[in-house]
């Protein structure tokens, strides 16, 4: 490898490095050396993370040498160890005139990044350079742990104190091993990431997260998230020493806001009710614990359970503080505009004094709440959601962090909070708060609730308080940085050293161009005021149709917002204009949910790939997933277009506060400080996100690729500055479209002539990238090789998979027959892979999805797209149908398998997205569960095993709600208020899901007969009275066999049947709870077999008699009657006739007054069973 000396360094580099990277090397040397802090910004694809390992591992040697010449040198007696090199030449260079005299001086190297996924990458990159530096990787349970019993759990709390548990009695086997495994030379000397230690924990039965804390105690570098360095409680609880090290910040882009957010919360009112609910079970089983003590003395000592060391007056003390502040909370009147109320940073411990926690007794109140949150996550028995209590442990950790254990009010309202403000609002959550019968049990069930927030509006907060730890200096840097200066400022701490690198590619390879107007001269701009005007929309749309034309292969297009994002999509699948995007490169759209993302990423992938292809379009966001480290290289991404400006939301409280406060720090000017105004933070939010994308296009020297910059407002000086520094340079303006159009096309043209054509993968090594991105965004930690065949690429992309509004469905034969539209391809998407055996309901879905388990896991990327889309297809179509209110009309003729095959297809969706969300253990565990449900009939036993792992995270809170689809009838309503209570959401119950699919069968048959009127002659369906009523209805009410009957009209027909369906939903509901469901079941039997034979005599036998068992029951019976046929009405009514006495019971249509029901009910017991015994005889 070469050898580059650099400030006195030598450096070992993999090849002869660009001008580019021996100046990023030289200014990270330089930071090292003077030990002060730098900021450099060095574009994606200029090697940048290869240079900043390579530059400060040999720092870091030279450091070591220089300890090791001088300790040679003093027991030499002064002589000097190499003639040509003077003892005087070695210790300036590296140490600035530092004198170490031990090796425990050598700074340690903290490199961390935002995502495992990330650093993951970085250890990739040191195996392939020449250094071989000892390292750890520090991960959580979550990432590490291999404890089945403790990786059962979904909720990481349950899992931290489940492994504490284990780990202080000794009985983790894993755990057991790490001494004697630690010391191992191959692990030690081993670059392991955090796969590679799973690895390894697997193969010598060691704990990995145990055994990375072990290593970490003798690493040279040290690998770790962003949150482990700057959340004070984390980096407590990884016991890391700051003090000389060397920490870096790698993707520093994303520091400001994880400065902020780890010292921010919000607490909700679910967080506090599902807290003092946890509180409450426990005192309440202690108490009654104590109360069947035989003596006396065990009363109000140490609880009687040996697990939980507190007694009964702590568990109350807890409560009570737990109370005392949501009251506290929640007695803050609002404002009529509801726009919550704002105090200073200090307010906080006023808050939390009214509920008695200040610094004297914030160390026994936490260590309270998590002893009872361990004592409730290690036992056994009915689950505890504990997640509330937790969270509340942790805020009152982070609010007195830098309080000492005595500390005094003065102490608590310094300057320090000056970066803080407490903001109280309504609840506006979709959570629905129970009612607890306990008037102790919350101070508050009769008010909304409000939301505590407590928020950090300056990274320099955390930023200083990595400085008071005395590290050597701290490096931060990116692809992204720019404008620098704002970067900085916002820091608040000094940068002496700054870079803005320039790319590696020459001016032939970057195309950049800012289109004012579209092709037909409207002027393109996404601001709040033009953002959803038509006219706007379609030039943006007709923009996009012709840049498809002309850019090849992969075109990547960055809204502002989701809403922006469906909204504008919404409008060009309605006026055709994503039909002609799709004609030429078929459309793949960002999902919100990252379930779904790796599968439509990989299908735009395996669409460019595509040889008999033009290429494919993705949509995503700014701040979205695809904007953030995902690899576009080559014909991925040749072109990116930016459709505007991404303010963020100018209305929401905390952009709002944070403008107010750096517009306070501006007027309050502290010397030598320089602060935003806040409107320059607005401005820099929005160009950061625009930067980022951007970033996407080119990724290394050989790349090429062009950036649209599609909104009028780039062509301000201003906006224009604010672009990366290599950017800049390339900007052209054109005010036609024409002209931008000519230019570009010339640009590929050349560009394709001139630059190496990209070498194709094969399938063997696939979409390594693509592995990549499923690391980067699922946090998993091994990666996938994906296979391309080219008969499913059009499943896993469609524009309407991920908009709710835009589930029409155009089911023509034409575009079933092959034509390239979007609607043939949405409906290609929504297709389930053909089956041999298609299940008849969700339960025997179970048994289908069970068997394919094996395969899905082998299933490729778009053909797995297609699968998980289904689920969220299916759901945003039933949302976006409930929204319009009912419209649908009802298809009788052939569709009752399509119906069935829609049922299973979506319970078999749904175990996909089960099972990617939760941990194969739990997965497998819920599986068997409803096998044993299918099999036992038991709710109970199910709701016992599902609710622990699915009720520990907000998230998967869905997924329990989920499984209401493989609930049976007659539970449906029981497991709706079970989630209810468990979740404060239930699961959309109606009256009619009670019923079986008999009964279901049954009411849509009988609906459809509803339908047709008897067929009189149409001599006497005329009404003179309107027969020339000016062309107006001939039909009307007439008077037949001394009944009345609704003769409709051909208009009316679906009318009439959306209006009965409900009735008779009801009246078998009705049944049901009169007779129960076994004699229900005989009954429809009854009535099933009476459809297929048509035999009167033999239905009506069996439905008498289950019906006259009670007088209340006849008027079910005559309801009844919109179940008889035509032909059998009159004959029905007669026998109604004879069992009640009543006149007016001859039945003539489907349609029974009310008066005649309250008559029916109103008979006597006597003369009701006279009339049936007569029946009978």
């Amino acid at each position: 490898m070469p050898v580059i000396k650099l400030k006195g360094i030598n450096v070992d580099f993999p090849f002869t490095p660009y001008p580019c990277q021996e100046d990023y090397m030289s200014k990270v040397i330089e930071c090292l050396q003077k030990k002060v802090n730098g900021v450099l910004e060095s574009p994606t694809g200029t090697g940048k993370t290869l240079c900043l390992l390579c530059s400060t591992l040999a720092w870091r040697d030279h450091f070591k040498d220089t300890i090791s010449a001088r300790k040679i040198t003093e027991r030499m007696g002064g002589a000097e160890l190499f003639a040509d090199r003077p003892m005087s030449s070695w210790g300036t260079a590296a140490t600035d005139g530092d004198t170490p005299t031990y090796y425990t001086d050598i700074p340690k190297i903290i490199y961390a990044s935002r995502t495992h996924s990330q650093l993951t990458q970085v250890v990739n990159e040191l195996k392939n350079t020449s250094y071989r530096p000892k390292i750890c990787v520090l991960g959580s349970r979550e990432q590490l742990c291999i404890n089945q019993e403790v990786m059962r759990h979904e909720s990481n709390h349950i899992k931290v104190h489940m492994c504490r548990a284990k780990v202080s009695s000794r009985s983790c086997i894993f755990y057991n091993n790490v001494d004697e495994k630690s010391t191992d030379k191959e692990i030690v000397n081993s670059i392991l990431d955090v796969e590679d230690l799973v690895k390894t924990g697997k193969k010598q039965r060691v704990c990995p997260y145990y055994l990375s804390r072990s290593l970490k105690q003798h690493a040279d570098v040290i690998f770790m998230p962003y949150n482990y360095l700057l959340d004070p409680k984390s980096r407590r609880a990884h016991n890391i020493e700051l003090k000389g090290a060397v920490v870096i910040f790698d993707e520093a882009h994303n520091v400001e806001k994880m400065c902020e957010e780890s010292t921010s919360f919000d607490l909700t009112p679910h967080d506090l009710i599902s807290a003092i609910e946890a509180v409450d079970r426990l005192l309440r089983e202690q108490a009654s614990d104590i109360s069947k003590a035989d003596s006396a003395e065990d009363f109000n000592v140490e609880s009687l359970n040996s697990g939980l060391k507190m007694d009964i007056t702590t568990i109350a003390k807890v409560k009570q503080i737990l109370m005392d502040l949501e009251t506290a909370i929640n007695d803050f009147e609002m404002p009529a505009n509801n726009q919550g109320i704002t105090k200073p940073g200090s307010f906080i411990f006023e808050l939390f004094e009214m509920a008695n926690v200040n610094s004297k007794t914030k160390t026994e109140t936490v260590e309270a709440m998590e002893q009872i949150t361990g004592y409730l996550a290690g036992r056994p028995g009915v689950f505890l959601n504990t997640s509330g209590l937790q969270k509340v442990a942790d805020i009152i950790q982070l609010v007195f962090v830098a309080e000492p254990a005595e500390g005094s009010k003065k102490s608590q309202t310094g300057n320090s909070l000056k970066e803080f403000k407490v903001h109280i609002h309504p609840d506006n959550s979709n959570f629905k708060k129970k009612q607890i019968t306990d008037v102790w049990a919350s101070s508050s069930t009769k008010k909304q609730g409000n939301v505590l927030s407590y928020w950090c509006f300056s990274p320099g907060f955390s930023m200083q308080e990595l400085l008071r730890q005395e590290v050597r200096c701290i490096i931060l840097t990116s692809g992204t940085l720019s404008p620098l200066s704002s970067f900085t400022c916002e820091m608040q701490i000094p940068f002496p050293v700054s870079l803005e690198n320039p790319h590696v590619i020459q001016r032939d390879q970057i195309f950049v161009s800012i289109i004012e107007k579209g092709p037909d001269g409207v002027q393109l701009s996404t601001a709040f005021d033009r953002r959803f005007v038509p006219e706007n929309m379609s030039s943006m749309g007709n923009t996009l149709v012709n840049l498809s034309r002309v850019v090849p292969h992969g075109l990547l297009v960055f809204f502002p917002s989701y809403p922006v994002m469906d909204k504008t999509l919404e409008f060009w699948r309605a006026k055709g204009h994503a039909d002609r995007i799709e004609n030429v490169k078929p459309m793949f759209v960002e999902p919100r949910g990252k379930g779904t993302f790796t599968e439509v990423i990989d299908g735009y992938y395996g669409k460019v790939d595509d040889p008999n292809s033009s290429g494919g379009s993705f949509f995503a966001v700014c701040r979205g997933k695809a904007s953030e480290g995902l690899d576009f290289a080559d014909t991925y991404g040749r072109g990116v277009v930016i459709t505007g400006l991404p303010f963020p939301p100018r209305m929401d409280p905390r952009v709002v506060l944070k403008m107010q406060y750096l517009d306070e720090m501006c007027r309050n000017k502290i010397s030598g400080v320089k602060y935003l105004t806040g409107q320059e933070w607005y401005r820099q939010q929005a160009s950061r996100a625009v930067n980022q994308a951007i970033g996407r296009v080119i990724r290394h020297r050989e790349d090429y690729g062009a950036i649209f910059l599609c909104d009028h407002r780039f062509k301000s000086a201003d906006a224009r500055n604010q672009l990366p520094s290599w950017v800049r340079p390339y900007v052209k303006i054109y005010d036609g479209f024409g002209t931008m159009v000519r230019d570009v096309a010339q640009f590929f043209r050349t560009a394709q002539k001139t630059r190496p054509v990209p070498v194709k993968k094969g399938k063997a090594e696939g979409h390594e990238n693509q592995a990549d991105t499923r690391l980067l965004n699922t946090g998993s930690s091994c990666l996938t090789k994906s296979v391309w065949p080219s008969d499913i690429y059009q499943k896993a992309k469609t524009l309407d998979a991920h908009v709710p509004s835009l589930k029409r469905r155009k089911l023509d034969s034409e575009e079933h027959s092959g034509r390239e539209g979007a609607a043939r391809l949405c409906i290609q998407y929504e297709m389930e892979m053909t089956s041999k055996r298609k299940p008849v309901s969700l339960l025997d879905a179970l048994d289908d999805t069970t068997d394919k388990e094996e395969r899905e896991d082998t299933m490729v990327g778009e053909e797995r797209a297609s699968h998980l889309s289904t689920l969220s297809l299916q759901h945003d179509k039933r949302l976006d149908d409930e929204s319009r209110g009912g419209k649908r009309k009802i298809k009788v003729v052939q569709e009752r398998e399509t119906v069935t095959s829609h049922t299973a297809k979506t319970g078999k969706a749904f175990m996909m997205e089960l099972r990617r969300c939760l941990s194969h253990e739990n997965f497998k565990l819920i599986m068997e569960a409803l096998q044993s449900y299918k099999t036992a009939d038991n709710l109970n036993n199910l709701l016992a095993t599902v609710a622990e792992p699915l009720i520990q995270d907000h998230n998967t809170h869905s997924l329990l709600r989920g499984l209401y689809q493989f609930i049976r009838p007659h539970h449906k309503k029981e497991y709706d208020e079970r989630c209810l209570e468990l979740t404060g959401e239930g699961c959309g119950y109606k009256q009619e899901h009670s019923l079986s699919r008999e009964e279901k069968e049954a009411l849509r048959h009988n609906s459809v007969k509803a339908e047709i009127p008897p067929v009189n002659p149409p001599i006497e369906q005329l009404n003179s009275s309107r027969l020339l009523n000016q062309g107006g209805s001939h039909l009307g009410t007439i008077q037949l066999n001394g009944g009345e009957v609704n003769v409709r009209s051909e208009e009316q027909k679906p009318q009439t049947s959306i209006k009965e369906g409900p009735s008779c939903s009801s009246l078998l509901s009705d049944i049901k709870q009169a007779i129960g469901a076994e004699k229900t079941r005989q009954m429809f039997s009854a009535l099933q077999a009476y459809k297929t034979s048509n035999n009167y005599e033999q239905m009506v036998s069996t439905v008498v008699s289950l019906l006259t068992e009670r007088d209340e029951d006849i008027a079910l019976l005559e309801r009844l009657s919109v179940l008889i046929r035509p032909q059998h009405r009159k004959q029905f009514g007669e026998l109604l006739k004879s069992l009640t006495g009543n006149d007016s019971a001859v039945v003539q249509d489907s349609d029974i007054g009310s008066s005649q029901l309250n008559q029916a009910t109103q008979l006597s017991g006597g003369k009701t069973q006279r009339k049936i015994s007569s029946f009978f005889s």
